[in-house]
């Protein structure tokens, strides 16, 4: 049994009142250790003290993340990724940009607003030695970035091959009708553990923006291929009156190898 979390945290300099990350830390983290998640990819982490509280407070988890980099304040955010070093070992891990240069670090293409990562690290599950490729990215905002960001990510794991096991966490910026979803989740690609639980009509809003019913929207997903059984699915709406962990909701899976 695999335990994943997406969870975009966003980053602590932001100007939001109340729900400031130096009043919420607590709160996201509680979230972050209630669900004790095998796997963790989080989004908007910046690596400074907010990063330094993550690492700090997870010490039984592996942190990789890298710095999306550009010329504005937000260069230090990351889309890092976390594994439980009791449950995988590390076998590989690295980062490339979505963009037309992905190896090229800080790139940008498609008008995207920021350079944006996807972080990756192949391991091995410690219980049976068998092997998957565990992804996090966070997408842009701007609509034909969405849609290049998708056809990057995809390629990138076309190039993995179909037998390899591969679970996907993000903020993906776009909501479920929209093609970046179909490209990642057609033609037999990666599977919404979602809504392999749940119907279409269910309410799949993850982004909120601290409780504004009208912002709300299924943004954060966590695809998986075939070769995993998704044995449950949810979001935490967790929150203490006015105060959240954050402008998004974590989304969890836990899932099953297939024989």
């Amino acid at each position: 049994m695999i335990k994943v979390m997406s969870f975009n945290i966003r980053y602590g300099l932001a100007d939001d009142g109340e729900n400031h990350w130096n009043h919420r830390k607590c709160l996201a983290l509680a979230r972050i250790q209630a669900f004790g998640p095998d796997l963790l990819g989080l989004q908007e982490c910046r690596d400074d003290t907010q990063a330094d509280f993550i690492r700090a407070n997870l010490p039984d988890y592996h942190f990789f993340g890298t710095h999306r980099e550009g010329p504005w304040d937000t260069a230090l955010e990351m889309a890092p990724l976390l594994f439980r070093r009791a449950a995988f070992t590390l076998l590989d891990s690295g980062c490339f940009w979505l963009s037309e240069t992905p190896e090229i670090p800080g790139s940008i293409s498609w008008g995207s607003a920021y350079p944006r990562t996807a972080s990756w690290a192949k391991l091995a599950y410690r219980d049976t030695g068998a092997k998957l490729t565990y992804v996090n990215t966070h997408f842009d905002y701007e609509p034909a970035a969405i849609d290049g960001d998708a056809q990057c990510l995809r390629h990138w794991l076309d190039q993995q091959g179909s037998h390899s096991p591969v679970i996907v966490t993000g903020d993906f910026n776009t909501g479920k009708d929209s093609k970046a979803y179909r490209l990642l989740t057609g033609e037999g690609a990666l599977i919404d553990t979602f809504r392999q639980v749940h119907p279409p009509e269910e309410n799949e809003a993850t982004f909120h923006a601290f409780g504004r019913p009208e912002e709300m929207a299924p943004i954060d997903w966590i695809l998986v291929s075939d070769h995993f059984r998704v044995l449950n699915a949810q979001i935490d709406r967790s929150h203490v009156g006015n105060l959240f962990p954050s402008d998004h909701y974590p989304v969890m899976a836990v899932l099953e190898w297939k024989a």
